[in-house]
């Protein structure tokens, strides 16, 4: 059986890092009926929010689903990170939602925290309202915060509310449809009062800048508007609708979540004025259907003690218990209370649920119960923060990297790699938060601990002059004995151009079948030069040598090359080089000076800046950065930004170290 899909709505509750995300979120459960008693993130008792790891930290760190009805409308909620680092979560959540509710604190100065959130949302065309929170803490005018607002969003703002104030304190509201005021009242719905006269021009001028808006996608209500003709409200509720679904507008709403203030009217306009899932569907081309192929999106990917969960968005059709999608059988049902799991048999089309046991399914993948065509995913973040990690017990090495997999999983934002010049186990990530929340999850989950360090520099060391070298092993005990003879010509390369190794041996002084033994000591020796490091952009040429018809082995060559590059290298003028990276730093353009900087005292080498494509009065700032100077870079460009800046990298070339680095790179190299 298909549910009416006209009475269902799938709404992600977004916002920046402490603005009330969670507690809208209980106070529209309680409100709605769906739980008895509101929870409080000091108590670490809500609905979401139920990880140690969110607990830990007050703050939500991965989606959470919670459910609710409102009369005859079923609501699904997913309640998304805010702070930055937890932004692919979001994002992945997002593009299964047919709405979103964008939380923010009623500061002017935190409305452009706002700006890569309202980016992401007209991206993807998903209908978006705002509800301004903590109005009890506001000291700036309500009209000023509008103001602002409209400088993060490309879509027009349409207020619904005019806040009713007294010694700026929020008493109570102006509906800006039917002009009808409210008083609140704690743990109430808001009583109708007469509409105060003092506020009545502000309230009239409002009301005119929403209709207006409105005017400008329907052409009858402009006419009235011309004429003096009142609209009623049956034709603004309709305007407001189809504008919203249509991804127009931006409605406005506000309140104080903590007291339930304002929770009410926003949950009416849910139901009123969100779409269904059918407008989202249609919109990625999909048909709403309860028939034929199933098709569903993974959202979110969950590891528990019941094993592995996979939170989708159903397009089309319907699943059932055992079903097969993409060659897996489908390992339970479930539909999600914040941790509560609640088994059902079936999950039709619109519905937001959790499979079992699809062991291959990764966040982002189109499953189907057919050969579907892969759905649109949201675009990977790419790392910027890092650390070295071990495993507290050897014995643990073994099962590390099966254990970041499903980390990884967890969070498609992580990454881990196994450095190929130092060796070392690197964690990326999008910040220190992000990564502590992971060893964190590594340790409960995985029963893993881990021991962490900030990742060395891969550090290289090339030459500058030229030399002759001459290298002799002889070794002699009993028996055959062992002798190799080599002359190296060295020479420095230019930069990048690598290692070469060349012979000009005439008269056979040298055999041919020794003189891969000679190439196999050189590049050995290579792997750690006289400074301690590999060494690159070097040329190596065998001029000469000699053999013993008897005790000349390979091997033996092998140690004479060695020995050459030994004695040979420390006359080179050897010098130490760093990997510099390509950046592209973002962030607005009242910032710019900032990032530069920035960029500059980290010994960054600046190379222009330009607007950023597709970003309003944002810049982006292309630089060379050394890599030594990036492992904190994302910090301070975040905490120069308001956290909005951000930064795209890729290794570009190695450069030579300045002396006062160098002698501090040495010394801590011999340290070691």
């Amino acid at each position: 059986m298909t549910r009416n899909l006209d009475r269902m709505r799938n709404v992600a509750i977004v916002g920046p890092y402490s603005s009330g995300k969670t507690t809208l979120l209980e106070s529209i459960l309680a409100v709605s009926g769906a739980i008895a008693r509101k929870g409080s993130i000091k108590d670490g008792n809500t609905i979401s929010d139920s990880t140690p790891e969110a607990q830990a930290r007050s703050m939500s760190v991965e989606v959470s689903v919670a459910r609710t009805t409102d009369g005859e409308t079923e609501l699904n909620f997913l309640d998304c990170p805010g702070s930055i680092e937890f932004a692919q979560d979001t994002y992945n959540a997002l593009v299964g939602a047919g709405s979103a509710i964008v939380v923010c604190e009623a500061d002017v100065a935190k409305v452009l925290t706002l700006a890569p959130l309202f980016k992401f949302l007209d991206d993807w065309e998903i209908p978006h309202l705002v509800f301004i929170n903590k109005l009890d803490r506001c000291r700036d005018s309500v009209m000023d915060l509008f103001q602002a607002l409209k400088s993060v969003s490309s879509r027009p703002l349409v207020p619904q509310q005019y806040p009713i104030r007294k010694n700026l304190d929020l008493i109570g509201y102006i509906d800006l449809i039917d002009e009808q005021a409210y008083h609140y009242h704690l743990g109430q719905a808001a009583d109708p009062v007469p509409l105060p006269a003092e506020l009545q021009a502000e309230e009239r001028a409002a009301r005119e800048e929403m209709l207006e808006t409105l005017s400008e996608f329907d052409d009858h209500l402009l006419e009235e508007l011309l004429e003096d003709i009142p609209p009623s409200k049956d034709e603004i509720l309709r305007d407001l609708k189809q504008d919203l679904s249509a991804d127009l507008i931006v409605p406005v709403f506000l309140g104080i979540a903590e007291q339930d203030y304002g929770v009410r009217p926003l949950l009416d306009a849910l139901v009123r004025e969100t779409p269904d899932p059918t407008v989202t569907a249609q919109r990625r081309g999909l048909e709403t259907t309860g028939d034929g192929e199933a098709i569903a999106q993974v959202l979110k990917t969950y590891y528990g003690n019941s094993g592995k969960l996979s939170l989708v968005r159903i397009w089309q059709g319907t699943i059932t218990d055992g079903m097969t999608l993409n060659g897996e059988r489908v390992g339970g049902i479930y539909h999600l209370m914040g941790s509560q799991q609640n088994p059902v048999n079936a999950a039709h089309v619109g519905e937001l649920v959790a499979l079992g046991r699809l062991e291959t399914a990764q966040t982002g993948d189109t499953l189907s119960s057919g050969a579907a065509q892969a759905l649109p995913t949201a675009t990977a973040i790419a790392p910027v923060y890092a650390l070295a990690i071990m495993p507290e017990h050897r014995k643990d090495e073994v099962k590390l990297s099966g254990a970041l997999n499903k980390l990884i999983e967890i969070d498609p934002s992580l990454h881990w790699e196994q450095h190929g010049d130092t060796r070392e186990i690197i964690l990326w990530g999008q910040g220190e938060i992000h990564l502590q929340v992971a060893l964190d999850r590594l340790k409960r989950q995985f029963n893993l601990p881990m021991t962490t360090q900030l990742p060395q520099i891969p550090y290289k060391e090339t030459i500058r002059k030229a030399t002759t070298s001459h290298g002799r092993y002889k070794h002699q005990s009993g028996g055959h004995g062992a002798f190799g003879d080599v002359f190296l010509d060295i020479q420095p390369q230019q930069r990048g151009a690598g290692f070469q190794f060349t012979d000009s041996i005439v008269g056979g002084v040298v055999p041919k079948q020794y003189i891969p033994g000679v190439e196999v000591g050189v590049r050995e020796y290579l792997n750690q030069g006289p400074l301690g490091f590999p060494v690159v952009d070097v040329a190596v040429n065998l001029s000469n040598g000699s053999y013993h018809s008897v005790d000349s082995s390979e091997q033996a060559f092998r140690q004479a090359a060695r020995i050459a590059m030994t004695e040979g290298m420390p006359n080179c003028s050897p010098v130490l080089l760093e990997p510099v990276l390509t950046i592209q730093v973002a962030a607005p353009n009242g910032f710019t000076a900032k990032v530069l900087q920035l960029v500059s005292g980290r010994r960054g080498q600046i190379l222009g800046y330009e607007a950023l494509d597709g970003w309003q009065n944002w810049d982006n700032v292309t630089a060379y950065l050394p890599q030594a100077e990036m492992q904190d870079f994302i910090v301070e460009l975040r905490s120069l930004t308001l956290g909005v800046g951000f930064f795209h990298w890729e290794p570009d070339h190695l450069q030579e170290v300045p002396d006062k680095v160098r002698d501090a790179v040495l010394a801590k190299a011999n340290e070691a």
